[in-house]
């Protein structure tokens, strides 16, 4: 099945009939026009005409200003592992909250926050926080260099840790490490770029460079596993890494306390020298933190670098470890501690990736769904591969340009055709299952997802 030349914005159904659905929601995104670039606050909320304006949520579901209700995979940008408003969370904020949202000074939750991380990660042997998972990255890749003393960090294509100098070539574009605009020639060359999955091209740089702090990567794979990587990368990386004294980071933004309790280290049985956390730590509110060994983290500590007659690193941040972010993942991180919220959360995306990928073969489609843990992906097949079939997909086998190079034009229509259909996922058309989501929801979301696939057959999108 190939794509057939789409219809402009002008005359397209599916666009004409998300306006009729959607005024509200329509209203705003002209406001909003007005006030911020594209009208949104985060490029991955960019929809063409707009997206919905939500009003509020519960669970697995979500409402938007026009009163209409979807099932959620944008999940919070991965946060949401216990769904929208958990019980057990709003709790502790609505406790947290009248004491104060600013101390400019310690407070007994962030002892607790710190406990919490180290009963899920043993590793953690002492943890730093910051506000987002961007500072966590950066505070990961300051430490290394000066703990090694070595100025050029390692990444994979595709991956992302952020949107800071270091780290803003080869996760959409310039895959070849030039500078993105407004990035410096010498910040971007002191991040080489190695494709995903080769660990000979690992060894034949750090056997020729000595130049090397660390190497950061995403342990599940770019976007939680869109151009996926196993345990056995992570074992070999882990090997290369020790014998060439260079520091390992699990870049656990996203896979940290969502694929196992213990996060891509504990499933892989790996143990990195520094961990970046954010996201699910934070239980759905703004918080991240950097964790690892003592021996590193204490350039960080005034005690430590005056005995060892050292300039320690600086890090200020109003924001680190704000009282009502520490509340929220306290209380998240003991859910995931004391239930199954995992393995359910993980089931489910199973079930899902099953369903999707027999309604697109009934639908003789030849795109696949694929993931791992509570992650689902769809390949849109953007080449026509003759071979692609839904029931027997390997994405080991697909070069990272396709998994990541789905049609912008479809993958606009599409997602805007899945809100038609109650459906919010991610710009990739896949998203995060929690332990919120039922069986109903997924075969709801299996439903949602052919009739989408229908209206774009219908608008001549798909032949």
């Amino acid at each position: 099945m190939a794509l057939a030349a789409a219809p402009s914005a002008t005359n397209s159904r599916i666009v004409a009939a998300w306006r009729e659905a959607s005024p509200a929601s329509a209203a705003l995104a002209a406001e909003a026009a007005t006030l911020l670039p594209s009208g949104i606050a985060h490029d991955a909320r960019h929809v063409e005409p707009y997206g919905p304006y939500i009003a509020h949520a519960r669970g697995a579901h979500k409402w938007d200003v026009d009163g209409r209700r979807y099932i959620d995979y944008f999940g919070g940008h991965g946060a949401l592992i216990l769904g929208h408003s958990h019980p057990a969370i709003t709790a502790a904020v609505a406790e947290a909250l009248p004491e104060g949202t600013q101390f400019g000074a310690n407070h007994p939750r962030e002892i607790a926050w710190a406990k919490a991380i180290q009963r899920l990660v043993p590793a953690a042997e002492r943890i730093r926080f910051t506000a987002s998972g961007t500072e966590a990255t950066l505070l990961a890749v300051r430490l290394a260099r000066a703990f090694t003393g070595q100025p050029v960090l390692l990444r994979l294509v595709g991956h992302f840790h952020g949107w800071h100098d270091q780290m803003a070539s080869g996760y959409t574009s310039h895959f070849d490490g030039t500078p993105t605009p407004g990035v410096l020639e010498a910040v971007a060359s002191a991040s080489p770029l190695l494709p995903p999955g080769d660990l000979d091209a690992v060894e034949a740089v750090l056997r020729k460079r000595r130049d090397i702090a660390a190497l950061i990567y995403e342990p599940t794979g770019s976007s939680f596993g869109q151009v996926p990587l196993d345990g056995a990368y992570a074992r070999g990386l882990r090997d290369l890494t020790r014998k060439y004294g260079v520091l390992l980071i699990f870049d656990e933004v996203i896979t940290g306390f969502r694929v196992a309790r213990g996060g891509a280290a504990e499933a892989f049985g790996v143990t990195p020298d520094l961990f970046t956390f954010a996201k699910v730590v934070a239980g759905g509110l703004p918080g991240a933190a950097v964790a690892g060994r003592r021996e590193i983290l204490d350039l960080l500590d005034f005690t430590a670098m005056d005995a060892a007659g050292r300039e320690k690193i600086g890090h200020p941040g109003t924001f680190n470890a704000n009282p009502v972010s520490a509340a929220a993942g306290i209380a998240c991180l003991a859910v995931l501690a004391e239930t199954d919220a995992n393995a359910v959360a993980s089931a489910r995306a199973a079930t899902l990736r099953a369903g999707l990928n027999e309604m697109l073969a009934a639908e003789g489609l030849p795109w696949a769904v694929y993931g791992t843990y509570s992650g689902f992906h769809l390949f849109t097949n953007p080449r026509h591969r003759p071979e692609v079939s839904p029931r027997d997909f390997n994405a080991m086998r697909i070069p990272v340009a396709e998994l990541k190079g789905a049609d912008p034009a479809l993958v606009n229509r599409m997602r805007l055709a899945l809100f038609l259909n109650g459906v919010d996922s991610n710009p990739r058309l896949g998203g995060f299952t929690s332990a919120a989501h039922s069986e109903a929801d997924i075969a709801e979301t299996v439903a949602a997802y052919r009739a989408a696939i229908r209206l774009l057959r219908e608008e001549g999108e798909v032949l």
